[in-house]
């Protein structure tokens, strides 16, 4: 497990540039809330907060296609040239974010830019991580594979980290409104550094001995798109990478990691200066976690690590996020037990409120009393009615609206009535505002924290190895490249948005859960039937 000095720089120079490009990619996921309000202010909040993560998962949907265009690149010219492309398309991008006039400036060109430089972001990630898994696994003896291509795997929640901590650092020094209003663009604007930083390092680095090898000996791949997707051998292994390993290990990832984070802001209501230190001792105490399970896989293997670490999440996700509830507002918990609430509307009136387009209005009664409940994080139950929806917490009834039937100030006088009786009768029920900072239990919710790491650390450390040994190194970088990235890109970066939306459609904050839970279930099925064992493979060929 020691490493070599060869193989120390191999690992530092490829792990320190992979670190600087997961900090620019998770800035946007970090501070979403806050994009919401200067991108796409002329929603209501919580389809604000909707738009600001689809704008987040349209990184995650594009990296396929990334992985698609740099992993033929990195197959043909070789795996170092590709790197400098990554790195500088990644970093331009993201310190343009950081310049990048809010909707109150320039209108609807501002969320348009924004998104474009998402989608840029996305292309350049979908590149960067075959080619660093890659460089990394083919300097590597397969004894201790695992436990080098783990440092690879740690550069996502240290990127994550690093993110986390220019964030909270900034916050602190210039405060909460001085941050919302233009201090969230420094932690963008710094990219430009740590970019200058990652080309430095990237320049220093030497091609691949196994790309080297293929190439002088003139048996690299012609058409790496076509060997790895048109000949079904080597497209049944990228299908199996798919379904049977990295879409349970990319919902466990950004359950741990992201939907936490998300679940502490918005559902539970803690502020983000806490939330994001409590996450970030969560994610320090964790990463350690990403070697040993690496190392772990080269004794046992790859696969029983990965599958165990995706049995035990959907095993346990539920109790878990529970006690997070329990742990970080506890005033919200007891009054989820102690206040049941109940929708009773016409249910032709009542929407799935998920728009990715924008071009529906949501304005029945059903609807804006659903929307007004989620943005509370109240559960709920449901029931048939006749005529305008009504919201019963305890003895008292609110009655909703059809925000259709009123214009101008008629209708902000409406809004206004309902939201402050709604308010009013959930602060009689005991439901909080926000949580109270003197009562979160911060050793526990960071333990509960860690744990979700352990498991993002079981499925994630040996995942690189696993993939860089199951195909061959003449299409190696484009192959393991899209299975990786439709299963994180895709099931991975769409979860926070996908559970945020049935949460409030089911009225319950637990029920996004599903999504990862039968996912990661689904994949330790398909992965313990069709998944063969990769530990010690031979990878010259």
């Amino acid at each position: 497990m020691w490493l070599s000095k060869q193989q120390r720089k191999v690992v530092l120079a490829s792990s320190l540039g992979t670190v600087f490009e997961w900090y620019d990619f998770y800035l946007y996921g970090s501070l979403a809330a806050i994009i919401a309000k200067q991108f796409f202010s002329a929603l209501d909040p919580t389809s604000g907060f909707i738009f600001a993560l689809l704008a987040f998962a349209a990184g995650f949907i594009v990296r396929p296609f990334g992985a698609l265009v740099f992993g033929r690149l990195g197959d043909m010219v070789g795996r170092k040239h590709t790197f400098l492309v990554t790195i500088l398309i990644m970093g331009v991008s993201t310190f343009l974010v950081g310049v990048l006039p809010s909707y109150g400036s320039i209108g609807l060109a501002a969320p348009v830019l924004l998104i474009v430089l998402r989608l840029l972001q996305g292309l350049a990630l979908g590149g960067e991580y075959g080619g660093a898994a890659t460089f990394v696994a083919e300097h590597s003896p397969p004894e201790s594979r695992g436990a080098h291509t783990a440092w690879i795997q740690t550069t996502a929640t240290l990127g994550l980290l690093l993110s986390l901590m220019v964030i909270l650092g900034t916050r602190t020094l210039l405060g909460e409104e001085a941050f919302a209003q233009w201090g969230w663009r420094i932690p963008f604007l710094m990219s430009a550094l740590l970019l200058a930083a990652s080309v430095w390092i990237r320049m220093s680095m030497q091609e691949s001995p196994l790309f080297v090898q293929m190439k002088a000996e003139g048996r690299t791949s012609k058409a790496p798109l076509t060997e790895a997707f048109a000949h079904w051998p080597n497209l049944k292994l990228v299908l199996i990478a798919l379904f049977g390993l990295t879409a349970g290990q990319a919902v466990v990832w950004y359950t741990g990691q992201f939907y936490a984070l998300f679940f502490l802001t918005q559902s539970l209501k803690i502020d983000a200066a806490t939330a994001n230190l409590l996450m970030a001792l969560g994610l320090l105490l964790g990463t350690p976690f990403f070697i040993l399970m690496g190392g772990l896989s080269d004794r046992i293997g790859r696969k029983p690590v990965i599958l165990a670490g995706c049995l035990l999440a959907a095993a346990t996700y539920f109790p878990l996020f529970h006690a997070l509830t329990e742990a970080g507002n506890p005033a919200l918990a007891q009054a989820l037990r102690s206040a049941p609430v109940q929708l009773v509307a016409d249910p032709a009136q009542c929407s799935f409120q998920f728009n990715p387009t924008g071009a529906t209005r949501f304005t029945s009664s059903c609807d804006v009393a659903k929307q007004a409940l989620a943005n509370a994080s109240v559960n709920y139950e449901s029931s048939s009615g006749s005529g305008t929806a009504l919201i019963r917490i305890g003895d008292r009834v609110i009655e909703s609206y059809d925000a259709a039937q009123l214009q101008g100030a008629a209708l902000t006088t409406r809004e206004t009535a309902f939201k402050q009786q709604l308010s009013e009768a959930l602060s009689s029920a005991g439901y909080p505002a926000k949580a109270d900072p003197a009562r979160i239990n911060k050793p526990l919710v960071v333990l509960l924290l860690t744990v979700l790491v352990i498991y993002v650390a079981m499925v994630y450390g040996p995942i690189a190895a696993i993939l860089v040994e199951m195909f061959p190194t003449r299409i190696r970088y484009s192959a393991m490249s899209l299975p990786y990235h439709i299963g994180n890109g895709w099931f991975g970066g769409l979860l926070p948005t996908t559970a945020f939306a049935i949460v409030a459609q089911n009225g319950n904050i637990y029920s996004g859960l599903w999504y990862p839970v039968v996912v990661a279930s689904i994949t330790a099925v398909l992965g313990l039937w069709l998944v063969r064992e990769t530990r010690g493979a031979v990878m010259d060929r």
